[in-house]
């Protein structure tokens, strides 16, 4: 079966003409319907092996997208485009009835367009995340659940064991305070209130008034589970606006097209993480993107690890496209001979692509992506003693990584700590060290199980706009892969051990670093402040616009040339336009520096230049070295790429529409 559900501000249909002798009577065939999810449905071939099973799943569907964009009112569609492989006429009408029956049941209003007819329709669509929702799937006559490869909310996908019993998780949670109180919160769902934890107190400890209640909202998030974006983030506005990123109608969803602003960015953040993993002695690798998916190692890791993977069909074998760098790194370790002397060892590759199939409710703009850019840093370490001191070590790497990237910490993040209620009661210690060391009061989930690979997982998440949190930064203690792919050292007694591994993501996906900046920046316009990226980043940081193109431009050009030997990003408005436009489109570009150029200028050569500040919105007489140094304090130890576009303004090309 094929579904294509819209949520609608109305749809308006009428039945024709029939298209089958055996089409069902009409009384009325003119329907219009207000405020509803519109269901258009093919039932196919393969499903008239099991008609039943797939009803239920129908049924099931419906109920879930409905109630994900909160509407009962429901128009069931028979639409025989969506598929070259139809069922029999009788039995997709008998599925389509029954549906509407067991909907009816449930307390829906139910409206089924006539089966059988030729039809014209007007409908609007609303404009968001979960208003366009494509699904595709079947029942075996044996009940079991079948998942499409094509494009929708549920590309082809295993759900392994550890989705499931992440699906299932039940935990307990609590507030851990710098000073080692360790406070029970739960979350009542209908009042929304927290119980067991004053948040007033974690407010009053940050200094950033408009990030005080972040600890509240980020535990709101976790325990209210509400994942699903109701509405088009703000940052999905500005990465088109600013021609950085955009949607790919041409590819799956959760796969995006980066124009040269967009990539530059991504490419300056993927260099400045693998330069400071380098620093802390991590040894850069490369891995395939596809593995065996019948391999005995990787097929148990796939069933611990809470994602659902892409799988293809090779001429040879069933393959998946890596979700990590763990596969191809963990069978490497596996080949290589490590003494005892040797560890920790630092194993790190920047995964361009990681995938992973995330739901479609999910997928919106840069926050959470089905192919992702992943840095990931693995440490082979001997026991759980030097785990913990490996951890804190890669804790302040981190830091200095975000840092970087522009982040204060740890105002502007919240950390969570997951963790085995064993690990607890043996090192709580080491749990209450990692808070101490953040600075503040962190979320801490604790298992009485171990469901997954870890023992323990420490994020730092960024909590946006719509009070929706991601992580950007992620490590964790794994305490079953060095045996699962028999990775093994040598100890002090000549004999194989198998080591702990430590999985680090210093900033979690590069596309969601993004996010997090472009989000920042929209919470900084609301609140009054001037959006912007931190200056080692912006693809323009000095903008030259010459008064009279005639008089100005050639001397423009040398300045700009000056600037580009100093690894400075400089370029020309040469437009024919006016001062005042070409000014004001530097501002909407988040130029942090515009300068006239007039005849003052150029009389004076290099030494008086009327610098605009974007930041601080005032304009002052500067020379071009006094320019040059308050440009290299400021990206002092950030990497450089040169311009992403053209010199010249006039001979850039326009993205994104």
């Amino acid at each position: 079966m094929k579904i294509l559900t819209i949520h609608a501000d109305f749809i308006e249909f009428e039945a024709r003409k029939k298209a089958l002798p055996q089409a069902e009577d009409v009384k009325d065939g003119k329907k219009r319907v207000e405020e509803c999810l519109v269901v258009f449905t093919a039932v196919e071939k393969r499903d008239e092996d099991n008609l039943a099973g797939v009803g239920e799943r129908y049924v099931h569907e419906i109920e879930d997208i409905a109630n994900q964009v909160k509407t009962k009112t429901i128009v069931l569609y028979p639409y025989a485009h969506l598929s070259s492989a139809l069922s029999l006429p009788a039995k997709a009408e008998q599925v389509l009835k029954e549906a509407e029956k067991k909907l009816r049941a449930e307390k829906y209003n139910v409206t089924r367009a006539p089966f059988g007819w030729y039809k014209s329709f007007t409908l609007a669509c609303k404009g968001h995340p979960l208003s366009e929702l494509s699904r595709e799937f079947t029942v075996e006559s044996g009940g079991k659940e079948k998942e499409s490869a094509e494009t929708g909310s549920k590309a082809q996908h295993d759900a392994n064991e550890a989705v499931k019993a992440e699906e299932k998780l039940v935990s307990q949670w609590f507030i851990l305070e710098v000073n080692g109180k360790l406070s029970p919160l739960s979350y009542d769902k209908e009042k929304r209130k927290f119980a067991g934890y004053d948040f007033k107190k974690s407010a009053n400890s940050t200094a950033h008034s408009n990030l005080q209640n972040n600890l509240q909202k980020f535990a709101t998030y976790e325990l209210a589970k509400s994942r699903v974006a109701q509405e088009e983030p703000p940052h999905v506005k500005l990465m088109k606006k600013l021609e950085l990123v955009d949607y790919e109608p041409g590819s799956d969803p959760g796969n995006l097209r980066f124009y040269p602003k967009g990539r530059f960015l991504k490419g300056l953040i993927e260099r400045w993480v693998t330069q400071k993993v380098k620093e802390y002695g991590g040894m850069e690798m490369e891995s395939p993107l596809m593995y065996d998916y019948e391999h005995p190692s990787l097929k148990s890791y796939l069933n611990r690890f809470p994602a659902r993977q892409y799988t293809i069909q090779t001429p040879n074998k069933k393959v998946f496209l890596r979700f990590s760098a763990c596969f191809g790194q963990f069978l490497m370790a596996h080949d290589a001979q490590i003494s005892y002397k040797q560890l920790p060892v630092w194993l790190y590759e920047l995964t361009r692509y990681s995938f992973r199939v995330e739901q479609h409710g999910e997928l919106t703009g840069l926050r959470r992506l089905r192919a992702f850019t992943m840095p990931d840093c693995h440490a082979l370490v001997a026991d759980e003693e030097q785990a913990k001191q490996e951890m804190l070590r890669r804790f302040q790497l981190a830091k200095e990584v975000q840092e970087g990237i522009g982040f204060a910490i740890p105002e502007e993040l919240e950390l969570a700590v997951r963790v085995t209620k064993d690990f607890w009661n043996k090192n709580q210690d080491f749990v209450k060290q990692l808070v101490k060391t953040w600075g503040k009061p962190a979320l801490i989930e604790m298992w009485e199980q171990q469901f997954f690979y870890f023992c323990l997982k420490y994020e730092w998440n960024f909590v946006d706009m719509q009070e929706k949190a991601s992580a950007l930064t992620t490590d964790q203690i794994d305490v079953e892969n060095a045996q699962r792919y028999d990775i093994t050292y040598v100890d002090e007694q000549g004999k194989k051990k198998h080591p702990l591994i430590l999985h680090l993501s210093p900033s979690g996906a590069v596309e969601r670093v993004l996010y997090a900046l472009l989000e920042r920046a929209a919470k900084d316009e609301k609140a009054g402040k001037t959006p912007q990226f931190p200056l080692w980043l912006a693809p323009t940081q000095v903008r030259l616009i010459p008064v009279s193109i005639e008089r100005h431009l050639n001397f423009c050009k040398g300045i700009q040339e000056e600037f580009a030997k100093l690894q400075i990003r400089a370029d020309v408005d040469d437009r024919v336009e006016s001062v005042g436009k070409r000014i004001r489109e530097a501002e909407m570009e988040w130029v942090p520096y515009p300068l006239v150029i007039g005849d003052e200028e150029l009389k004076d050569k290099f030494k008086r230049l009327t610098v605009r500040q974007r930041e601080k919105k005032t304009e002052e007489k500067m020379r071009f070295d006094e320019l040059v140094d308050l440009i290299r304090r400021k990206t002092k130890g950030m990497p450089y790429d040169p311009l992403p576009l053209p010199v010249l303004v006039s001979k850039r090309v326009g993205f994104g529409g």
